[in-house]
């Protein structure tokens, strides 16, 4: 008698179970909330199947509210259980949370970043080289500008939180509201080397005084204060980046001064 083998089925896959999860966002004629979109998005890129509800009127978003007894929307379910918010999702799914009341120097990086950034196109642009003298030179000027700009957005804000720790404003409120227009004006010359004789003792004036304010507040008073170098609404903190915007303006005041006297080696202003 001939064997017969006899060949069992191969074993099925266990199927993946599908993620699911159900998210209520106001999605209206002249409104669609951002959050709702941001979340959306999250569950999406985290492996999700949405099942997607629109509030499209207000009288939905508040009974949503009232329901679940909640301030906010969007609201997500998972496994039929109640997430919450954005932040909420964000927290559930163990990414980080940013707090907005925490300091931080990322708008500084962000901004000496990008106008080292400007000032290396701008030298390659004009000597075919992006490290070059000039090009430090730039970078120092348009850090002076972007920072002036960003005071003037609100320029009421930035006095306000420049009255804290500068020591020419606490005695002459006017400076506060005349320092972003000097900076700027001063980073507008040194960008163009233009009026040596102006743009010099205004960085050398403002910078010194700077300087001196931050010192004396953070390393001599310990005290815990705010930076109004990228304006008044930022968090980052009073240290040693708002002692480096100061040195920085310092730095250039007195390079270009020995520039204009024939003293500097490799720089290329007009004399």
């Amino acid at each position: 008698m001939s064997a017969t083998t006899v060949l069992s089925p191969a074993p099925s896959r266990p199927e993946v179970a599908t993620k699911r999860a159900v998210i209520h966002r106001m999605v209206m004629p002249h409104h669609t909330c951002p959050y709702g979109l941001k979340a959306k998005d999250l569950l999406e890129r985290s492996g999700y199947e949405v099942e997607d509800h629109h509030l499209t009127t207000r009288e939905q978003t508040d009974a949503l509210k009232a329901q679940h007894s909640v301030a906010t929307t969007p609201q997500v379910f998972i496994g039929g259980e109640r997430v919450g918010g954005y932040d909420d999702l964000r927290r559930f799914l163990g990414k980080p949370v940013v707090d907005p009341k925490a300091t931080s120097y990322r708008p500084v990086v962000a901004l000496f970043a990008m106008t080292a950034l400007m000032a290396m196109a701008a030298s390659y642009a004009v000597t075919g080289s992006a490290f070059t003298v000039r090009a430090a030179e730039w970078f120092i000027g348009f850090s002076m500008v972007v920072l002036a700009l960003l005071k003037l957005q609100n320029i009421e804000s930035f006095a306000t939180m420049f009255l804290n720790y500068d020591l020419l404003a606490k005695r002459w409120v006017s400076y506060s509201y005349i320092y972003p227009f000097a900076e700027g004006l001063a980073g507008v010359l040194m960008v163009a080397g233009a009026l040596t004789w102006l743009s010099v003792p205004i960085a050398l004036f403002i910078g010194t005084v700077g300087a001196v304010s931050v010192f004396k507040a953070v390393y001599i008073d310990r005290r815990e204060l705010k930076c109004a170098c990228v304006g008044g609404s930022s968090n980052v903190p009073l240290g040693f980046i708002s002692l480096t915007e100061n040195l920085m303006m310092l730095a250039m005041a007195v390079w270009m001064a020995l520039a204009a006297f024939g003293l500097s080696v490799g720089t290329t202003h007009a004399m």
